[in-house]
């Protein structure tokens, strides 16, 4: 059957890179909000506007990167450059994404310092209230597909209480495992067929085994390593490393991993930690890019532009691998009838997941006042009823932002 024309180009169709790289490295410029909010840009961008795949098999996706390792937002952006167009589209989603705000980092390593006075302020809690919006659209859309009826809507409902009672990275991924044996009791149904949305990942599961090798190995080996040579540039890949390695849920929660990797050895200072932390929070695309700061400010070198680029890519590897290594086998199990009921209740769980941070911390970081609900209003309706792009979105908060603050004085 011919697709409308405004689907021409949707699930299964091929991309080059290039159009990857230029699609991301949009986004990674108007992508406010943290990983959540991300996860809000790329379904409106993928799922909603460019149909590259459903919601079922987005949800899918979200629900695998939570359960790993590493950066979500960053994870999930990488598997859909890599289905769209091979390793070097995961590579130009990857490099897209991140860039922009690994190079605002620096800069403000080297000097640039963040916005100051009425204006800067305002400007900023414009695009921390945009997030509100984003994610809200975000729940609203995927709540409405993933839990049309009482069983899944009461999992998703149980999933946020769960996470607002305490919304540790650790609970997230229980809640997640939880979800999923709700929906192999309540959501039990025949195996339906998934080719309306294949995932189509170019990773065979022997490529899928060397990288989950190599993720091990890195992991085991490198304070190995370290210890032989006593050099710092292999020591600072290691803890970076691990930091990527051994988190999950992102964002946020790799800072306390990564002040203990830096601080306590006299690699940084406290005060410069955190002033690299603020900014990271003013810039848009992942939080993880706060390793480039990191590794610019280094005392020791390797240190500068070589050390931002070390601790980026070493902060970063280990979330991949262990994704390539996981998406080669998730693609062949979701096939099974007791697998779909899992990620039925897996998909329910995120939403619940995902309406528990729209209230902590996005929304109770940015509506402070009947002024920040407006404006928060206004956004959503911007990008549910006026369907506008998210980067006018976030222009428009912006703007509103710097016109609250001004407002206040």
């Amino acid at each position: 059957m011919r697709l409308p024309e405004k689907d021409v180009g949707t699930y299964g169709r091929r991309q080059s890179a290039l159009e990857v790289l230029r699609i991301f490295v949009r986004l990674g410029l108007s992508s406010f909000g943290g990983p959540i909010a991300h996860i809000g840009y790329f379904r409106q961008e993928f799922v909603v506007r460019r149909h590259w795949l459903d919601e079922h098999a987005y949800a899918d996706l979200i629900g695998l990167c939570q359960f790993l390792p590493g950066p979500a937002s960053s994870q999930v952006g990488f598997s859909l450059g890599l289905m769209r167009a091979g390793y070097l589209g995961g590579l130009a989603a990857w490099v897209g994404f991140t860039l922009p705000s690994a190079v605002a980092l620096v800069l403000f390593a080297y000097g640039a310092r963040g916005l100051r006075g009425a204006i800067g302020a305002g400007l900023l809690h414009g695009l921390m209230v945009v997030a509100v919006a984003i994610v809200a659209q975000a729940v609203w859309g995927m709540a409405r597909t993933l839990c049309p009826d009482r069983e899944r809507a009461t999992i998703a409902l149980v999933a946020a209480l769960l996470i607002l009672h305490s919304p540790q990275a650790a609970i997230q991924v229980v809640t997640i495992g939880l979800g999923g044996i709700a929906g192999l009791w309540l959501c039990r149904g025949p195996a339906q067929p998934l080719d309306e949305n294949p995932l189509l990942l170019p990773i065979s599961r022997v490529a899928g085994l060397v990288a989950l090798t190599m993720f091990v190995t890195l992991l085991a080996g490198l304070p190995i390593l370290t210890s032989f040579t006593r050099s710092h540039g292999i020591a600072l890949f290691d803890a970076f490393y691990r930091s990527g390695a051994l988190v999950f849920g992102g964002g946020h929660v790799v800072l306390p991993l990564l002040r203990e990797a830096v601080v306590p050895p006299g690699w940084i200072s406290d005060d410069a930690f955190l002033a690299g932390y603020g900014a990271a929070q003013a810039v848009p695309g992942p939080l993880f890019t706060f390793a480039a700061y990191l590794g610019a400010v280094m005392g020791p070198p390797p240190h500068g532009l070589a050390g931002a680029a070390l601790c980026l890519v070493a902060i970063f590897l280990p979330g991949m691998l262990v994704l390539m290594g996981t998406l080669p086998f998730w693609a062949t199990l979701r096939q099974y009838a007791r697998v779909q009921a899992i990620m039925r209740g897996v998909n329910a769980a995120v939403v619940g997941l995902l309406g528990a941070a729209l209230y902590t911390p996005i929304w109770i970081s940015a509506v402070k006042t009947p002024g920040d609900f407006g404006l928060a209003m206004l956004g959503f309706v911007l990008l549910t009823v006026w369907r506008a792009p998210p980067l006018v979105v976030v222009i428009v908060s912006a703007i509103g932002g710097i016109f609250l603050n001004w407002s206040r004085f």
